[in-house]
């Protein structure tokens, strides 16, 4: 497992971390830290245990073994201290269904007393238009804003964000990642949980990957890829894969879900051959890129070709 120190002052730290559902263990001997002022992105297929861990730390389930500690407290013994520093943000129900946006916000804000005004909260997360609208009647997107102006009520110190941006519009993507990067920047220690490896490679500056129960990786997105260099090109002609692999020296596999997209397993010294060998098959070539992996594929390579959704 990659793994790369971190100061022992972070606001969340979580070491040999065991807990067990009766003979399944969820979560084995799991340790990372999230630091102040970044984004953790907890990663890994469903059933992995990331979300049993995220729980632990909120303060929400007991472990079986090991040591959590968060802002310096134990989650469940200080649970009611703790939740006046957290923020949390659930990825669906929590909120009457006949509740309206602009009451609940109105009461989350009472309940924190930390000063934040309820309609400018309903205007970070673009609910104004919607503040006087019964929560049944929002939108799966507008669900999970107004679910992130709950968890900003607190002005947290850390946040435990569960896919933010589940079922949010473009627009609406683009807003959640600016409230989450300025969260940050003003100090606070966010961990995102999230299937959306995409946004996942947008927001997070460390990296925790979960499978089977255990932590295959920890860093930055630049410790995972390293060494791990990629060309992704598309062609419109349906391409022999085994000719062209034999002629490069590289496997060459096609993109799944994305017809005419390839990629190959290798460095920036195979463009040149790569391009010779389509002119001389005369398969034009679009798009094409050398670099480092991008984060699905280093999530894929460790999790043994699982997505994060479950899928292969």
């Amino acid at each position: 497992m990659l793994h790369v120190p971190t100061a022992a002052a972070d606001p969340v730290v979580v070491e040999d971390l065991v807990v067990r559902y009766g003979d399944l263990v969820a979560v084995d001997r799991v340790s990372f830290t999230a630091a102040a002022g970044a984004v953790t992105a907890v990663l890994g297929p469903n059933g992995a245990g990331k979300t049993s861990t995220i729980e632990v730390c909120e303060g929400y389930r007991t472990a079986t073994s090991g040591r959590v500690s968060v802002l310096g407290l134990d989650p469940h013994r200080d649970q009611a201290k703790l939740s006046q520093r957290m923020g949390v943000m659930l990825q669906e129900g929590g909120v009457s269904p006949s509740a309206r946006a602009s009451d609940v916000v109105r009461l989350y804000c009472d309940l924190y007393g930390k000063g934040v005004v309820p309609a400018d909260l309903l205007e970070s997360v673009g609910l104004t238009d919607r503040a006087r609208t019964a929560y049944r009647r929002l939108s799966g997107g507008e669900k999970q804003r107004l679910s992130l102006a709950l968890a900003l009520a607190a002005r947290p110190d850390v946040a435990f964000l569960d896919e933010p941006t589940s079922g949010v519009d473009i627009t609406g993507r683009q807003a959640i990642r600016g409230i989450i990067r300025a969260l940050a920047a003003e100090g606070c220690a966010v961990v995102l949980a999230t299937h959306e490896l995409d946004e996942a490679e947008k927001l997070a500056d460390r990296v925790v990957i979960f499978d089977h129960g255990r932590l295959v990786a920890d860093g930055s997105l630049d410790d995972l890829r390293r060494g791990h260099d990629e060309i992704r090109f598309r062609s419109s002609v349906d391409l022999d894969r085994e000719e062209l692999g034999a002629a490069l020296g590289h496997h060459v596999r096609a993109v799944f879900g994305e017809p005419g997209s390839y990629v190959i397993d290798g460095d920036a010294s195979l463009v040149a051959p790569l391009t010779a060998w389509l002119a001389d098959h005369g398969a034009p070539v679009t798009d094409l890129r050398a670099g480092q992996q991008r984060l699905e594929d280093v999530f894929l390579r460790l999790t043994g070709g699982t997505a994060a959704d479950g899928t292969s």
